[in-house]
């Protein structure tokens, strides 16, 4: 059968027309809140009689605290785990090492987690899929025990991940699972064929309480505290070539549709360094894309407009898989790469081991020993100068969505605050690629943020939280660009019950950028 090689021209695609700053603020949107109810709400029967927890998990083994504790607070049924309802089996090539691989996924026990076996190796040794055994990060993932290894492991882990499979057995005759033709599909059609069933053991979802950043220098990954599991992603390569933005709420049904499809892909100019370095010896134009210049090299048209940065989310998803508990949060991922997604999860792996202290909550503490800094109801003052750590005091919010670094005056119902617009800002990744300018979206929340800490200066305000409502007459006039400082005069002009009205004025050395009217609401932290 001949085979027609197509170079598909870079042309404008949907998300290359959305601008960072239309995702950031969606993600500012006040402690990335989510309806948890809809979940109850939704549900079926059997899984309402799922909190009853013995109904649906078996009366022999009670719900551990920790499960019981999170579905409490996350308001959502106690769902058992799952495994594979039978054996199935897929041959192919692997991409690095080029060899004939036959894998086989097993169903397995409860509480076992997702497991690789190496059957051409005496003993049939095993290797857990967890972020401890990762012992290389180059162009994949691979995992590694004494002498044992197993290469490119995130395709097949992300398949299951997203599948909901907590459970399986990934038996290999060689030392890497099949690359198929470079996204999960035929993993996925796999996995469907196999079937799911649930078993009698609790899964224990985690969620971060607070935000865990990992940064390299040119990958970016944060994971901010959310009820459920959503990857938002920009992915470009060191010249911002082909720069994608895609953010998606992960289910088994929208990963399936959305990312699973998605292949993976190298630049032209890379291809000799892999080579010599002994890598991709199973990889063609069936198992991959190619970008050479501003041309698309495939043997199919892409599968999504966004294909490369929804297979950046696809990695992302089996990389933190080896955490081995399904997580809860907002992944926040800017260029990101094995490397730094197996460094988030080494770091989510920590956080995860220490004990549950307490409920998540973004308010600051209501009490404090004597030696701790003053709470903000006593640095909030006239005359008073705030730093960025006083600032995170007040405020819930953190990097990369806290727009104050320093609070410079506070006299009566006015405050002046400043933001220091360096260079390395995630949003200039995806906003106007080299033409760099802030987002007047994310002008408009430094106003509301400063506008916020003012209201703290009531005392009966104090612990609260500043929800954004509403913005009227807003003006951008001039660009802010990196090395700016941005200073954001605010003058609170209603502040009655639980709601605020401020109108605020960003400038650049003395200059008029932007400004804007807001509303906001005060709840309880």
């Amino acid at each position: 059968m001949s085979r027609c090689v197509s170079a598909y021209r870079r042309r404008p695609t949907r998300t290359s027309r959305i601008s960072a700053g239309r995702w950031l603020i969606s993600v500012v949107e006040p402690a990335l809140r989510a309806d948890a109810s809809a979940h109850s709400a939704n549900a079926t029967p059997d899984r309402a009689a799922a909190f009853g927890v013995r109904a649906t998990l078996g009366a022999s083994r009670p719900i551990s605290p920790v499960a019981l504790a999170a579905c409490i607070r996350l308001n959502r049924p106690v769902l058992p785990q799952q495994t594979l309802q039978q054996a199935v089996t897929f041959s192919g090539l692997g991409l690095h090492g080029g060899n004939r691989v036959n894998m086989v996924l097993l169903p397995a026990p409860p509480n076992s987690g997702l497991r690789f076996r190496r059957t051409d190796l005496e003993g049939k040794p095993e290797v857990e899929a967890l972020v401890e055994n990762v012992v290389e990060t180059n162009r994949s993932t691979t995992l590694g025990k004494g002498h044992v290894r197993i290469h490119t492991v995130e395709h097949v882990l992300a398949a299951l991940a997203g599948a909901g499979v907590d459970n399986a057995i990934i038996e290999l005759d060689s030392s890497e699972p099949p690359i198929a033709d470079g996204s999960a599909r035929e993993f996925v059609k796999l996995i469907a064929s196999a079937g799911l069933i649930p078993q009698d053991q609790p899964r224990e979802p985690w969620q971060p309480s607070e935000p865990v950043e990992f940064n390299t220098g040119e990958s970016t990954l944060a994971v901010l505290p959310h009820d459920r599991l959503k990857i938002s992603c920009t992915s470009a390569d060191r010249h911002n070539r082909f720069t994608q933005f895609f953010t998606l709420e992960v289910t088994p049904e929208s990963w399936e549709k959305e990312l699973a499809h998605a292949r993976t892909f190298c630049f032209f100019e890379e291809i000799e360094f892999l080579i010599k370095n002994g890598l991709i010896k199973g990889g063609s134009l069936e198992n991959a894309v190619v970008i050479r210049d501003d041309a698309v090299l495939t043997t199919e048209p892409l599968r999504y407009p966004e294909e490369f940065v929804r297979h950046k989310m696809l990695d992302i998803l089996g990389d933190l898989a080896l955490l081995g508990r399904p997580l809860l949060g907002h992944i926040v991922a800017v260029r990101p790469s094995h490397a730094a997604n197996c460094g988030l999860a080494r770091q989510l792996s920590a956080r995860m081991r220490q004990p549950l202290i307490a409920a998540q909550t973004f308010a600051p503490p209501a009490s404090r020993p004597a030696a701790e800094p003053a709470p903000p109801e006593e640095l909030v003052r006239d005359g008073a100068l705030l730093d960025v750590m006083q600032v995170m005091k007040i405020l819930p919010h953190r990097y990369p969505f806290l727009m104050v670094d320093r609070v410079l005056r506070i006299e009566g119902n006015k405050i002046t605050g400043a933001k220091n617009v360096t260079a390395n800002e995630p949003y200039f990744q995806g906003h106007f690629p080299g033409h760099p300018i802030m987002p007047g979206v994310l002008q408009l929340e430094a106003i509301a943020q400063v506008a916020g800490i003012l209201m703290l200066k009531q005392a009966e305000n104090f612990g609260k939280l500043a929800y954004f409502m509403a913005a009227e007459n807003v003006k951008w006039r001039k660009p802010v660009r990196p090395g700016d400082t941005l200073v954001i005069e605010v003058e609170l002009t209603k502040a009655r019950g639980k709601i605020g009205k401020a109108r605020g004025v960003c400038s650049v050395a003395g200059e008029q950028v932007s400004e804007a009217d807001v509303t906001f609401m005060l709840i309880d932290g």
